[in-house]
């Protein structure tokens, strides 16, 4: 994909999370932070349109790493995990997804993890929606790398820009996004 076509789609799924997936109005986050403002992202992630344009623009980010497989914490990632995997196939990526539930489930098998089953050579993406200071993202590493697995990359969709970067880290690992809070002129 050509830097001219990427701009294009970015600029496309900006106008889309603009549009129809930021509120403006006072808000709990799940980090129990009060905010002006709130990132539906899953009205995006679960449009055709979004989930396909979020979907190329993070295969795009990945082309060169070699990743098997993407997961992240339920619920915010399970459409863009979904979307990512659906779209690896047709590139030729083929990529295995993975959801990292809230907490390890007490029947059944009784996993923390669903999906493709990690191992000490699998080469991992970790994927959010939005961001504020990155809990759930670290819920997602942290049972990620109770794995042995190696995570190469974490991306979410928005950064609010309100600590997520700063935390994630601490784990030797780099937050990228797509687009931070200073996109949406907030």
């Amino acid at each position: 994909m050509s830097g001219k076509t990427n701009l294009k789609i970015k600029k496309r799924l900006l106008s889309i999370l603009n549009d129809r997936c930021l509120k403006r109005k006072r808000v709990i986050l799940a980090s129990g932070k009060v905010s002006n403002y709130y990132f539906d992202a899953r009205i995006g992630s679960l449009s055709s349109e979004g989930a396909y344009l979020i979907a190329q623009i993070i295969l795009n980010m990945i082309k060169n790493d070699q990743i098997d497989a993407v997961g992240g914490l339920t619920l915010g990632a399970d459409p863009v995990i979904g979307s990512i995997i659906a779209l690896s196939f047709k590139t030729k990526q083929r990529l295995n997804g993975f959801i990292v539930r809230k907490e390890e489930k007490n029947h059944g098998m009784g996993k923390l993890i669903e999906g493709y089953p990690l191992k000490k050579s699998s080469r991992v993406l970790i994927i959010d929606d939005v961001v504020t200071t990155g809990s759930s993202t670290i819920k997602a590493i942290k049972a990620v790398k109770a794995t042995g697995a190696k995570i190469i990359r974490v991306i979410a969709i928005v950064d609010r820009l309100a600590g997520a970067e700063q935390n994630i880290k601490k784990y030797n690992l780099k937050l990228e996004s797509i687009f931070t809070a200073k996109d949406f002129n907030l």
